[in-house]
């Protein structure tokens, strides 16, 4: 028996551009928000891409990001959020890791031990509680890169099993010389600018600030997610099997609902060689005549909330009526079905959301939406 649809009703995200009206006007221009700044903030090291909310990487109690936090959040405050039938899942890859690396830089100062509790990533959900007067029922994931994704799975099942009226999925990953360090130190995060989907002689990725925030419901919308899908290898700590399988596993219990001449996809394309290639590779066996593009090239990888950002800017892009190509990319492509320009969103009717992650887990979704 097929499983009823599940609608997005709302939908907001932030990125170093702004929100995502703002940011897929910049991507439709092609501008890149990823600048090259030290890797460890104000303490130096190698300059890598970094695409930043204001301020630096650096640690700092309290985190250089909550007010920005708070101020997204507002529109979900209030104690009709984390009820029995309208749960939150929140969901993001580090939580407030660098909130516990400036305190244990800082806990000889008086002030900051006084609140070392609260900079333990395990209490964060407790304090976004607090702050937006959310009531209990809160769930808290993290799957590395494809956390936000993992969200979306999750919400959907409650709402397709009763489970749920309504459900929040809120997603961010703020960035900190801890993060930016603990890529730099795996050799993928390096002083080029990405190029997702383009044939060079070394990969490298990009980082960014991203924060979202989708309410999923039964009832009808334009928005319909028609399909979910997650993957795992469970390969290897790091790195996606050489056969790349995971990539066509994830997409194979969508393949029924997707429509292959009506189908674009937005694929997580951060920049590396092998996942680039093997992603490609995998669509074109799959969905050979879907355009393909990234937008990590601009924005950066927005780490555990990327799924969560990318889906709401699909749907911004949609309703600006054109879709940004593969921004930050150029040159010669490691596939044909790789757009590097702007083309019109009324051409489709869905929308392939996907991500990957360290270990080799995958995940997709597929949007639908009026032509």
């Amino acid at each position: 028996m097929a499983l009823p649809p599940v609608y997005v009703h709302q939908g907001a995200a932030l990125t170093a551009w702004g929100d995502a009206p703002t940011s897929v006007r910049h991507l439709l221009a092609g501008e890149v928000a990823l600048k090259l700044q030290p890797v460890f903030g104000s303490e130096g090291g190698d300059h890598v891409p970094l695409a930043v909310r204001g301020g630096t990487i650096d640690a700092t109690l309290p985190a250089r990001w909550w007010d920005d936090l708070m101020a997204f959040a507002q529109p979900y405050a209030g104690s009709d959020w984390g009820t029995a039938r309208r749960p939150i899942i929140l969901t993001s890859s580090n939580y407030s890791v660098d909130q516990l690396y400036g305190y244990t830089r800082a806990r000889s100062d008086a002030t900051a031990a006084k609140d070392w509790q609260d900079v333990l990533p395990h209490r964060i959900a407790g304090r976004l509680q607090s702050a937006l007067g959310w009531g209990p029922r809160v769930s808290i994931l993290s799957h590395a890169c494809v956390t936000a994704q993992v969200g979306i799975s999750q919400a959907m099942q409650w709402l397709r099993h009763d489970l749920a009226d309504a459900v929040l999925v809120f997603s961010f990953d703020y960035l900190s010389a801890f993060v930016a360090g603990g890529f730099h130190s795996l050799k993928i995060l390096n002083a080029h600018l990405p190029q997702p989907y383009v044939e060079r002689e070394e990969g490298s990725i990009g980082l960014g600030d991203g924060v979202a925030a989708l309410v999923l419901k039964r009832e009808p919308s334009p928005w319909k997610l028609t399909g979910a899908s997650l993957y795992n290898e469970m390969h290897h700590f790091t790195a996606n099997r050489e056969d790349g399988v995971g990539f066509q596993r994830v997409l194979e219990p969508l393949l029924p609902l997707i429509a292959p001449e009506a189908v674009w996809v937005k694929g997580h394309g951060t920049g590396t060689r092998q996942a680039g290639q093997l992603e490609v590779s995998a669509l074109n066996q799959l969905l050979p005549h879907a355009p393909l593009v990234g937008w990590k090239g601009s924005l950066g990888h927005t780490l555990g909330s990327c799924g969560a950002v990318e889906l709401v800017l699909a749907i911004a892009a949609i309703e600006a009526g054109r879709i940004p190509g593969t921004v930050g990319s150029h040159g010669q492509t490691i596939g044909p079905q790789v757009k590097l320009d702007p083309f019109a969103a009324d051409a489709y009717r869905q929308a392939l959301i996907l991500s990957n992650a360290f270990g080799g887990a995958h995940a997709a979704h597929l949007l639908e939406y009026a032509a």
